[in-house]
């Protein structure tokens, strides 16, 4: 016999329960020892400074959306958790927390600062794994990884050396992006650029011998005072007798040079430009080749430094309006000029990068790019949807060198020792290193790693590379990424260098982008506009599957969505739905167990409800295997709540009530036991589509049924049977179910009440298909009784008809309404209605209404004005049928 449910939906009451059995019963981990292909997901590390927010929701209820299935359908499924060490984000909060108790870093020691880091690890570092468990991921917990382990450390090292070893990786002073709020370098990939409104301020360089000046433009005149040199086109005749001349840098008074470069475009303001090496990367690049001295003017936080006392310690911005006033008051500024430009800032924390040359580490990334194009160009990777593949290669076609070190403490730190006696330089593994030349104990180099350098290797490193470990043999490479559109740079690209370069293969084969989770109004969700949504309050009013239900629905490859109360509340109603459509099921099962029911003495509606499962397998399945998760979902719910819920559950009631005295024929049983079968074969299937999507509520379900299964975690996908099935079956069927849905809707537009029956006479040239159907019109369509014939009624004229493309259905007017009344209740509903057509009409005339008022304002109106003119077509239709 089946489990009863509760008689309320409430996911509280059970979600946390079930959870603990799933993960104590060991089905989240994979079973090694079995022969199933493997599918293995590795799962985007959160930081370990973070808070479960939409982004990371929609983010891994996609992944346990696909592990999960591939899971039930007979694969060997590893979901690998794990978090990230976050080296700028978790070393400035714990900086932040530090300043608050009147503490610096310097105050600790490196070594006080990382104890403190680990043990801020320790107390904030599971939060997001604990949100993710509400969430109901189904990671293998027991191999949860962290950028910063023993394992994941030894690979970074090990990387390290070999790229060291064949030259890839190479110490050397370079302008790199600077942040002045970070107080570290940060690389390309980090840098995000946004139109910010300046000036072009043109000046006046003197020559020195007196004979007059070179006009150009700059948009940051602070950094003029590490200008070593003006340059100009070779082919520009304006400045060709001026080329090897000497100027005199405005406000500081050093002889600077007037140099010849390609760089500069001669039509571009006056054809010359001002070369400040240390503050600009294409400055620094002419600087080389015309081997100019190299100034820097700024201290790490974007101060003037003490070699100019004027401006010494002023901010850049405070410098720049110090500067441009003394240029104006020596007869320097010839204009200024509004100027919108594309600037550099940190993408942590938003601040204006400050270009800077530094002795820093880099990666050579020319080599490592070339293989890692291809992998994607000749498909062997492919980005989902395949648009994204363009800003793949556009980043990877045009990449720099990659700065690698940082200059922070809370990371993996470079494996780098220096001797400050022979100055001798060491990669090595090691703790500690001696030098080879004098003998001494050498100094480790202090910088640490940029954070993406080891999540570069998290799809093998994860495994137990560099060791060759029996979860590397079976679980790489991996199958599928599922990531964001904003990291492709940042991590997916080198994720595929790194699993070519190392493992000599491919990371995974597919790689799914999903878009940002945007309000209702389609705005990002941003602190400052305050519409930010916590997933947890969603999941505690309205639970976790709502949640990823709302998630997934309309969820499309690569594009944004919104998420808004409505969309909860209907995931909501689908939950609520399914749980009484299946408590209702459980109610009325006696059977102890559940048989297929194709062998059965089947009726129609049960041939058209298998009919149309049959075919939900197989789209559902194709949809899954495409990434169409949305679509799959979508055609979920349609099945669910249209076709099982609120028609076929329908169509078979009166089968599974007992005849009131007791007296039951074999017929009758038998019709009864084939409808129990059928209502918990597909109620099961239902569970098992839809278990991905909404893994709890699914479960609490099918632990109701008697399957015999321990779980529909790891229960068996539904598996279709070939063909299409019981074909003539369900189009008698779906064409019965459209003239009761026809006369459904005629009696709602004539406001008939449900209780008010009416007989019908069913007109068709198909008598067979509407033959045993009296009592499907009678329970659905409020029929008293029905007549079905190829002819209409005698009295025609006087009844409603409605028609479908297989019949007419006449209702006698005189048994649904009070004609007269009902002709008087119109002509006021006409009036009502034409009067508010002619009021928005007017206003949507009024020129200055239309003027004036917000977009949003008049679209309002003009979808008021159509609702109101189809429902007067309604009225007018509804007229018409009483005359």
């Amino acid at each position: 016999m089946a489990k009863q449910l509760d008689k309320t939906y409430d996911p509280k009451s059970f979600e946390e329960r079930i959870y603990k059995y799933w993960n104590d019963s060991g089905f989240f981990k994979p079973d090694t020892d079995s022969d199933k292909p493997s599918y293995t997901i590795v799962i985007p590390p959160p930081n370990i400074t973070g808070q479960l927010h939409m982004g990371h929701a929609l983010d891994n209820t996609l992944q346990d959306i696909l592990i999960r299935y591939k899971r039930m359908s007979g694969f060997k499924t590893l979901w690998l958790p794990g978090t990230d060490h976050a080296s700028i984000a978790t070393e400035a909060k714990i900086v932040e927390a530090m300043r608050k108790e009147g503490l610096s870093k310097e105050d600790l020691g490196r070594d006080g600062f990382l104890k403190r880091a680990w043990d801020w690890k320790e107390k904030y570092g599971g939060t997001i794994i604990s949100q993710l468990k509400k969430l109901g991921s189904s990671c293998d917990w027991s191999r949860e990884r962290f950028t910063l382990d023993e394992g994941c450390s030894k690979a970074v090292k090990e990387v390290f050396i070999r790229l060291y070893n064949k030259g890839l990786i190479y110490r050397g002073e370079r302008i790199i992006n600077w942040c002045p709020h970070c107080l570290t370098s940060i690389s390309d990939a980090e840098v995000e650029y946004e139109d910010q409104a300046g000036f072009f301020w043109h000046l006046r360089y003197p020559l020195k011998d007196g004979s007059g000046y070179i006009e150009l433009a700059t948009t940051r005149p602070e950094t003029l005072l590490g200008d070593t040199a003006v340059a100009v086109n070779p082919n520009d005749e304006r400045y060709t007798d001026l080329i090897g001349k000497t100027l005199i840098l405005p406000l500081v008074g050093r002889e600077i040079p007037i140099v010849a470069d390609e760089y500069v475009e001669s039509d571009f303001g006056t054809g010359a430009v001002k070369i400040t090496p240390a503050h600009d990367p294409n400055d620094f690049e002419v600087g080389r080749r015309h081997d100019l001295p190299i100034i820097n003017v700024m201290t790490p936080d974007a101060k003037i430094t003490e070699d100019y006392p004027k401006y010494a310690g002023m901010d850049r911005y405070e410098a720049r309006k110090a500067i441009v006033a003394d240029l104006e008051e020596g007869g320097f500024l010839i204009k200024t000029e509004p100027h919108a430009h594309n600037v550099g800032t940190c993408y942590r924390c938003g601040t204006t990068v400050e270009p800077r040359v530094s002795m820093q580490w880099f990666v050579k990334m020319e080599p490592l790019a070339k293989p890692a194009i291809e992998a994607v160009r000749s498909g062997d990777i492919k980005f989902i949807p395949e648009r994204f593949d363009k800003n793949y290669f556009h980043w990877m076609e045009n990449i720099r060198d990659w700065c690698i070190s940082r200059q922070l403490w809370w990371g993996h730190r470079i494996p780098a020792f220096f001797c400050d006696d022979c100055e001798e330089m060491v990669v090595t593994a090691d703790e500690k290193a001696i030098c080879p030349k004098c003998g001494k104990e050498m100094r480790q180099d202090p910088d640490t790693l940029d954070t993406w350098f080891s999540s570069a290797l998290w799809p093998f490193s994860t495994l137990g590379w560099p060791e060759m470990t029996e979860d590397l043999k079976t679980f790489y490479p991996t199958d599928t990424l599922v990531t964001g559109y904003d990291i492709i740079t940042f991590w997916v690209s080198r994720m595929i260098f790194s699993g070519l370069e190392y493992m000599g293969e491919k990371p995974f084969s597919n790689i799914l982008i999903h878009g940002l989770v945007r309000d209702a109004q389609g705005r990002k969700m941003s602190k400052s506009l305050g519409n930010g949504i916590d997933p947890l309050l969603i999941i505690d009013k309205y639970g976790a599957d709502a949640l990823r239900f709302a998630l997934a629905t309309g969820n499309s490859p690569g594009n944004d969505m919104r998420f808004s109360d409505e969309k909860i509340e209907a995931a909501r109603n689908f939950c609520n739905k399914l749980w009484n459509a299946s408590r209702f099921v459980l109610m009325n099962l006696e059977i102890e167990d559940i048989e297929a029911p194709h062998g059965l003495a089947l009726e129609a509606e049960d041939k058209w409800v298998l009919s149309a499962y049959n075919k939900l397998i197989n789209e559902v399945s194709d949809n899954l295997d495409k990434f169409e998760l949305g679509i799959a979902l979508q055609k979920l719910y349609d099945f669910t709540w249209d076709i099982f819920c609120d028609w076929y559950i329908e169509l078979v009631k009166p089968r599974l009530f007992k005849s009131q005295d007791g007296v039951e024929s074999e017929e009758k049983l038998a019709s009864r036991v084939t409808a129990q079968h059928t209502l918990a074969f597909v109620l099961s299937g239902i569970c098992k589509m839809l278990h991905p999507f909404i893994p709890f509520i699914t479960e609490e379900i099918y632990s109701a049924l008697p399957t015999g299964d321990e779980s529909v975690m790891i229960s068996a996908w539904p598996v279709s049977l070939e063909g299409e099935l019981y074909v003539k079956e369900s189009e008698s069927i779906n064409k019965i179910i459209e003239i009761i849905v026809a006369i459904r809707n005629r009696r709602a537009e004539m406001n008939v009440p449900h209780s008010k029956k009416t007989s019908v006479h069913i007109k068709t040239s198909e008598p067979d298909t509407f033959a045993s159907s009296e009592a499907f019109f009678m329970r659905l369509a409020g029929a008293s009784g029905i007549v079905i014939s190829s002819e209409e009624p005698e009295n025609a004229s006087a009844c409603v008809a409605v028609a479908t493309d297989s019949a007419v259905a006449y209702l006698p007017l005189a048994e649904i309404v009070d004609v007269e009344k009902e002709k008087e209740r119109l002509a006021k509903e006409r009036t009502k209605l034409l009067g508010e057509i002619e009021r928005i009409e007017k206003k949507l005339s009024n020129e200055e209404f239309i003027k004036k008022a917000p977009e949003k304002v008049i679209n309002a109106e003009k979808e008021k004005l159509s609702g109101y003119k189809n429902a007067l077509a309604n009225v007018e239709n509804a007229e018409a049928s009483l005359k």
